[in-house]
């Protein structure tokens, strides 16, 4: 009997229980779809990037497409072309966006929503139709298409966004900072550049490389306002891709990726400590 009515208390202890199986969450399976339809083909481009065969069948490591790259003058000149419109566009938007984000954030007039709307719209309208409306424009106005129209056409994008970010670190600093240095005596711009602006900074930063990644990486828009001699390297890739992808166009995406990347971790690591800061 002692023997029967201990066995019972040995099997619900817990050291006679087996441990339950831990199922997998859906959440995370999902994830790992997600992330894998999202970066598996960036991973065979990488792969293929350093393939010693042209074509799309491994036959041993190589980093001939890299240095064929490097010798291509289009391209280098391509890459040119586009740093150049892409630090002319940022840094006039960069002033302007600045500018218009303080002025939506520190004065009340009429029409303010109105206005702010329209200044965050190029955010939401597709590119086709800006590249299209900025089309029409310059043949209105009979300007000849250069590497200047096309400066001028991404001034239009990277202000908002620009715009939009420096708007967010000013919502979350402290107002009363400004009013200070007025009392102070301090000018007004005394105390934008000396006080405001310096907070302001690392969201202007954020703001100016993430708009050199998107000025870098536009497509339409340069297509439709670029005139001779004035090719960036998105077109020029474009041009290239359309008879078939080439091995060194593959290490060219490889070395484009990881340049946004790390411009997007500067941007976003920049915009953190800032906000840490305040």
């Amino acid at each position: 009997m002692m023997a029967k009515s201990s066995s019972p208390g040995l099997l619900s202890s817990p050291q006679g229980r087996s441990a339950p199986r831990r199922k997998l969450p859906w959440q995370m399976g999902l994830s790992v779809l997600m992330y894998g339809f999202m970066y598996l083909p960036i991973l065979v481009l990488t792969v293929f990037s350093f393939n010693q065969s042209p074509y799309p069948r491994w036959e041993g490591f190589s980093l001939q497409w890299y240095g064929q790259l490097f010798q291509d003058d289009k391209i280098l000149s391509a890459f040119q072309t586009s740093v150049v419109v892409a630090l002319g566009a940022v840094a006039i938007a960069a002033v302007l966006g600045t500018l218009m984000a303080v002025g939506l954030a520190k004065y009340e007039f009429r029409g303010k929503g109105l206005y702010q709307g329209l200044s965050y719209l190029p955010l939401i309208i597709p590119d086709i139709a800006i590249a299209v409306a900025t089309l029409l424009f310059l043949a209105y106005v009979s300007v000849s298409r250069s590497v200047y129209t096309v400066i001028a056409a991404h001034i239009v994008f990277c202000l908002a966004y620009i715009a939009i970010v420096v708007s967010t670190r000013l919502a979350n600093l402290d107002s009363h900072l400004e009013e200070a240095a007025l009392d102070l005596g301090a000018s007004p711009v005394q105390a934008f550049i000396q006080v405001l602006l310096p907070q302001l900074l690392p969201g202007i930063v954020a703001g100016c490389l993430l708009s050199f990644v998107l000025s870098m990486d536009d497509l339409l828009i340069s297509s439709f306002t670029t005139g001779g001699g004035s090719t960036t390297l998105p077109i020029e890739i474009y041009s290239r891709v359309r008879k078939g992808v080439e091995p060194d166009i593959n290490a060219l995406s490889v070395l484009l990726i990881l340049g946004s990347g790390m411009l997007a971790f500067v941007a976003e690591t920049i915009r953190y400590q800032g906000e840490k800061r305040s």
